[in-house]
């Protein structure tokens, strides 16, 4: 198992640097982040020249990839270069998203895959019953909406539900426009209604779209298991329902959730757009969409450095977690 870790760290080198060289082209696509700023009024020659000096934008390609690639690994992850918002660390503001967003995401993802993991279990087990439909019939209901709609239905029933604790002199609980920057006030029973508040209803969101996603694979792999030989040669010689289900099926069903499950997690520390934006959360997906609006490049690369990072780490682990849940998986 250790050689098999090192092995893969290894190999996870060269995919780094090959995803690192196509995100700098692909940000390099983005155009010239000072395009604009040339735009704005006349500027002189002298202040443009400057101002490509300052950002290395007037070097070449491989030179400027190099440059940045080196820095980077150094950690020093750039600065931001539009005028006017110039001299910014990159690496200070992606740390501060990604904690934000980490809070978000941890939660979520942990109650969509307990939650998850246990309506699969139990539909696969009953089968065609009430609650297998009832639960097919969520699930495929999530599937079938955009993400934003999602967020927008529960953001809107938020609303409502503010508006009936005010009504009945509560007081607003609810918040829409994210955690305050600069942390939650009062006593502890104070902050934790605050927390929760702020957490709820974009937890929900998460929750709902990703609860669909691992009940629909843990039902299905499950069924796959149930149906196994070796399931059914253990009840034949009289193994109770419950550790036929539970010892037998229910370890070797979790390894197409843990490969679901573990490419999700990892691409979800990159941030969760879409839920952040309606939310108004500071987190990683506005953190995103600000970049690429200022077209500022070392704020973009830094994120898919970041993500591309996560998501080769949740691989290793989830290759590790398959010898883990099935003996027969020898990584040596």
């Amino acid at each position: 198992m250790f050689r098999y870790i090192i092995r893969r760290l290894l190999i996870s080198i060269p995919l780094l640097i090959v995803a690192s060289f196509l995100c700098f082209g692909l940000v390099n696509a983005m155009g010239d982040p000072l395009g604009e700023w040339k735009l704005q009024k006349p500027r002189t020659a002298a202040e443009i020249s400057a101002a490509y000096d300052r950002t290395g934008y007037n070097k070449p390609f491989f030179e400027r990839y190099v440059n940045w690639a080196g820095d980077f690994v150094t950690g020093d992850w750039g600065e931001s270069v539009v005028p006017g918002n110039a001299g910014k660390p990159v690496k200070e503001e992606l740390i501060t998203a990604f904690g934000i967003t980490l809070r978000l995401i941890l939660i979520a993802e942990i109650v969509a895959l307990v939650l998850g993991m246990a309506v699969g279990v139990i539909g696969a087990v009953r089968q065609y019953s009430i609650f297998d439909y009832t639960a097919t019939g969520i699930a495929f209901a999530m599937f079938s909406m955009p993400l934003f709609c999602v967020a927008l239905i529960i953001k809107a029933g938020g609303i409502k539900f503010n508006d009936w604790l005010e009504n009945i002199g509560a007081g607003r609980w609810l918040t829409m426009a994210g955690p305050p920057g600069d942390g939650f006030k009062g006593n502890i029973g104070e902050q934790i209604y605050q927390y929760t508040g702020a957490f709820i209803l974009p937890t929900i969101c998460l929750v709902a779209i990703q609860f669909a996603l691992y009940s629909r694979f843990q039902r299905a792999s499950m069924l796959d298991t149930l149906n196994a030989d070796y399931v059914r040669t253990a009840q034949a010689k009289g193994v109770s329902e419950s550790r036929a289900i539970f010892r037998h099926a229910f370890r070797n069903a979790l390894i197409p959730i843990v490969t679901v499950s573990s490419l999700n997690i990892g691409a979800q520390f990159g941030g969760a757009v879409i839920t952040e934006t309606v939310f108004g959360w500071s987190g990683m997906g506005k953190f995103l969409i600000e970049a690429i609006t200022k077209i500022e490049p070392y704020q973009v690369l830094g994120f898919m450095m970041v993500t591309a990072v996560f998501i080769i780490v949740f691989n290793l682990i989830a290759d590790i977690m398959y010898a883990v849940l099935d003996p027969r998986i020898r990584l040596d």
